[in-house]
Order: C-alpha cells, then sequence, then structure tokens
C-alpha cells in the first residue's frame, strides 16, 4: 500500500530539482548566442549563403555609388589642374546648344559598357598623380602639355572609332537634310569611306586646338597605319 507521505515527499523532491535545473538553464539572450556559436551545418551554411548575399549587396552598391560619384562634372573640374580646359568647354556647342542637350566631361572621356570603363578608371589614375605632383598646375604647363595631351585622346579615339562620341552620334540616324551643305557633303563621303571615325574631322569642338594639331593627327594615321580622311575642323556641326 502506498504511503501517501512517502509520495508527497518524492513530489516535492522532484519540484525542487526540475526548479534547480530551471535555474541552470540559461536565459534566452544566452542561449541565442549559445546556437549562433554551435549552429547546426544546415544552419551555418544558410546563415553564411544569406549574409554574403546581404553584404555582396551592399559592396556592390557602395562601389556602384563611388564609381558614378566619380562621372560628374563637379568632380573632374575639383582638381585644380581640369580648369584650365573647363574654361574653354564653357564656351563650346557641347556645353551650350540650341537643342539644351549637354555633353559633359565624362560623355566624352569615360566610356558607358562596364569593363572599358574600369579600364578608364584605372587608367585615369595617372591624373590624380599628375594633379599631386603639379605636372599641369599653372596655365604655362597645361599649354606646354596642350599637344601631348590631345594626342593621346586622339590616339584612344581613333584606336576605338571614336567610341564615346557614338554615345550621342550616329552617322545611320543622321538628318543630313537638316545639315549644313558642306557638313551634310562631307559626312556622306565620310560614311561611305572605311575606317573614317569622327574625330578625323571634329577636333577641337570641346578644347582648343594646340598648335602643331595637323602635324600631330598626321603622326598619329601614320603611327595606326591609316590614311587621313580629311584634315579641317567641322565645328559646331
Amino acid at each position: 500500500m502506498t504511503n501517501p507521505e512517502t509520495n508527497g515527499a518524492k513530489t516535492l523532491e522532484s519540484e525542487v530539482n526540475a526548479a534547480a535545473q530551471e535555474a541552470k538553464r540559461p536565459g534566452m539572450v544566452k542561449r541565442f548566442f549559445q546556437w549562433l556559436g554551435r549552429p547546426s551545418k544546415t544552419t551555418a551554411l544558410g546563415t553564411l549563403l544569406i549574409g554574403g548575399f546581404i553584404l555582396g549587396i551592399l559592396f556592390w552598391g557602395g562601389f556602384h555609388w563611388a564609381v558614378e560619384s566619380t562621372n560628374t562634372e563637379k568632380f573632374c573640374v575639383s582638381c585644380h589642374s581640369m580648369t584650365h580646359n573647363y574654361d574653354e568647354y564653357v564656351n563650346t556647342i557641347h556645353y551650350t546648344n540650341r537643342t539644351g542637350v549637354r555633353a559633359v566631361c565624362t560623355d566624352c572621356h569615360v566610356p558607358k559598357e562596364w569593363g572599358h570603363k574600369m579600364v578608364a578608371k584605372i587608367m585615369a589614375s595617372k591624373d590624380v598623380y599628375a594633379e599631386l605632383m603639379g605636372t599641369i598646375n599653372t596655365k604655362q604647363k597645361y599649354e606646354d602639355r596642350r599637344l601631348e595631351m590631345a594626342k593621346a585622346v586622339w590616339r584612344k579615339m581613333k584606336s576605338t572609332d571614336s567610341r564615346e562620341c557614338r554615345n550621342c552620334h550616329n552617322f545611320s540616324v543622321m538628318d543630313l537634310a537638316s545639315q549644313e551643305t558642306r557638313a551634310a557633303n562631307i559626312h556622306q563621303e565620310a560614311f561611305k569611306t572605311p575606317g573614317t571615325t569622327c574625330i578625323d574631322c571634329h577636333k577641337g569642338l570641346a578644347h582648343r586646338l594646340p598648335a602643331g594639331a595637323e602635324a600631330g593627327a598626321a603622326e598619329i594615321d601614320k603611327e595606326l597605319g591609316r590614311k587621313p580622311f580629311v584634315m579641317q575642323q567641322i565645328v559646331g556641326q
């Protein structure tokens, strides 16, 4: 026969033991961190993938923001050296024109395609170095290097078929009837001539031509193994 007092004592002892175990059990916050420290393989892999995805988005967003921040006119002319050519640019058709469409520095000097754009950004690091070294920090230094800098841009544009020009301009959709006769005739001839590219004629549109421009352009054509198309400007067309 079961003794009620004995059963009561055992029940009380069980309750005391349970309370003691509960007291030893870590709190919710502590258990959470313990779970983080010893997750299952599936949980650990899932957390790693989700965390990596979120960090990847944040990194890509920050990187893209940084790249695009360097694609503004304000950023380009923040270097003292660039104020010399900017002063020329504001008086050109690329800055103010009848259509109200402005081509800023990066429209002409930075490719739109991602790969080419990254190459251009890396190459532009030499401009930062030149700014720090004061290579063209005076008007006279700028003038002394004007032809050299112009040739570097012309060489690049000839080798890429004036890629940046074609971001906005396209032979196939030009309305030649609305152009001046001289410009329309030359455009038609250029369109039919293999290897002809925008910069062959359209030099000095955004920046003043340097002394020796014609000889410099001929030198680049010879270097690239190309026959010159025409050695004249079509300014404002």
